[in-house]
Order: C-alpha cells, then structure tokens, then sequence
C-alpha cells in the first residue's frame, strides 16, 4: 500500500519518537509512505493568527501538491492535518487562494494517523503483527481539540467521542478505559502566553485520567504530549502533589506490540517516565 505522507514541522524536531514510531510502524505494516516532495510549513498557529488569508495559502500550497499525486494523504501532527483539512475546504468551494492558481481536483483524502491505521490496516492484519500484546496497560485516549473538531472541517463521524485510538489499543491488549475528557482542551500553545491556564488544563487531564484508572495516557498529537508530558513536575511542584503519568504516542505502543526493537529509544526521549510502568507490566 503506497500513501502520500506530510510529516510536518514538529516530527523533525519536538516530536522526534513521532515520526520515527509512526515510519518503523508503517513500514511493518507493509505501507510505503511517499513524502510530500517540497513540502512547506502549513502555518499551524501562527500562520493563521497572524492572516486568515496566510493561513489557508500555506496550507493550500501542500494540498495542491498532493493533490498533483492524487493519493490519500497521512498527516501525524493534529494542528497540521486541521489547517490541511481548512485549506482543502477552501480549494473544494472554488474559492480564490493567494498564490494559487492550480485547478484543485480533489481524488484523495486526508487522513490524521490515528484514523488511518484504524480504517486502512484491519484487525486481522493488526492482530497478527502482535508479538507483546499488550495486556495489563490501563489506559486513556486522548484525541485533543483538533483532530475531531470542528466536524464542519475534520468530517469526524463523532467528534465528541472518537474511538479510533481506543480500538487500535484495544486490539493490541490494551485495558482502554472510558473517560469524557477525550477531546477535552489541553491549553494548546497557551502554555507558552498563558501558562497558568495551560497547567490547570494539563492538571485536569491528569487528575480525570487517574479517576477512570488509567495509568498512562495515549495520545496523537505533538502539542498534546508535549504539554502533558514536560509539565508534570511543575504542577506537582504548584499543586503539591505528584504527577508521574506516562505519555504515549500510539504509534510507539504499536511498535511495542509488533516487537520493534527501537521502541526503547523513542521511549527515552520522554520527560515523564514511561519505561518503569512498562517494566512493572512485563512489557519491557
């Protein structure tokens, strides 16, 4: 199976174990990932913060150039797929764009990650991949603001309540748990303006994941781990507590399921541990 494939900004940098999961995932798989040649920013915040009109040409630009390709395209990063999915909207209605002449034919679709391997892989193919299910994990999906909503824009089936990481879990071994904060607000890059709102959000994640008993939470988006992961210890620090949640991409609990033996490496690069409670389950 072969898949246009925007990595976006962050997957080389913040978000490293991200792309490196994901690609070592797919390849596992079977499906040939094709990047985006040329490639640009899409804009993610500050694009569209800055011009609306800025925004959608950013994006638009990385659309017309898949679209030049005409297969389905794999986005990983949430902020990314959503400014994809707006400048498509915009290319679909005919409207004019900056810097965009390109008759859009629009014979693909974009996909965020977490949707892609639920609905391309199936659960016979996944299923037989598994070499370490993973039994005894308790755990929460956190699918954050941007993958869902707004369904105007995403198309989400159910914005309010995704289930594609829950299943993918649940089909690896994994205990998902139901909890109805799933798509609730982590602060985004508040954290960097506003960071006071940003912990309280981060907190409230935290505390209502320990309430439905999980004991990590899993996540598709770099912005999400990011916030949820490095913020811990000041929060412990501001609510006198003591947050140690572990912080999973998906693609880096299914490479631990399929065997794959850079698993550890990704996992090291967490600022919350991660190894100690998959040691304490015979996963690692």
């Amino acid at each position: 199976m072969k898949i246009s494939y925007y990595p976006g900004c962050s997957l080389d940098g913040t978000a490293r174990e991200y792309k490196e999961s994901l690609e070592s995932v797919a390849k596992i798989l079977g499906i040939e990932l094709e990047e985006l040649h040329d490639w640009t920013c899409c804009g993610a915040s500050s694009g569209h913060v800055t011009s609306d009109k800025l925004g959608v040409a950013l994006a638009a630009r990385n659309v017309v150039i898949a679209d030049k390709i005409g297969k389905d395209l794999l986005v990983p990063c949430a902020a990314c797929f959503l400014r994809l999915k707006t400048a498509e909207k915009e290319l679909k209605a005919g409207n004019q764009i900056e810097g965009i002449s390109y008759k859009y034919q629009g014979g693909f679709n974009i996909k965020h990650s977490t949707t892609f391997f639920r609905e391309a892989i199936s659960e016979k193919v996944l299923t037989a991949r598994v070499k370490k299910p993973l039994y005894g994990l308790n755990a929460v999906c956190y699918y954050g603001c941007l993958v869902t909503r707004p369904p105007k824009i995403t198309g989400a089936k159910n914005p309010e309540d995704p289930q594609d990481m829950d299943e993918l879990m649940t089909i690896l071994g994994a205990s998902v748990k139901n909890w109805s904060y799933k798509t609730d607000c982590c602060g985004g890059n508040l954290i960097l303006t506003h960071p006071e709102i940003a912990r309280n959000l981060i907190k409230k994640l935290l505390d209502m994941a320990e309430e439905a008993g999980a004991d990590c939470i899993i996540v598709g988006c770099p912005m999400c781990q990011s916030n949820l992961d490095t913020r811990q210890k000041e929060i412990s620090r501001d609510n006198g507590g003591k947050y140690s949640i572990p912080i999973f991409y998906f693609t880096e609990l299914m490479g631990l399921a399929f065997g794959e033996p850079s698993t550890g490496k990704w996992l090291n690069r967490h600022l919350t541990d991660t190894k100690a409670l998959l040691k304490q389950k015979g996963l690692l």
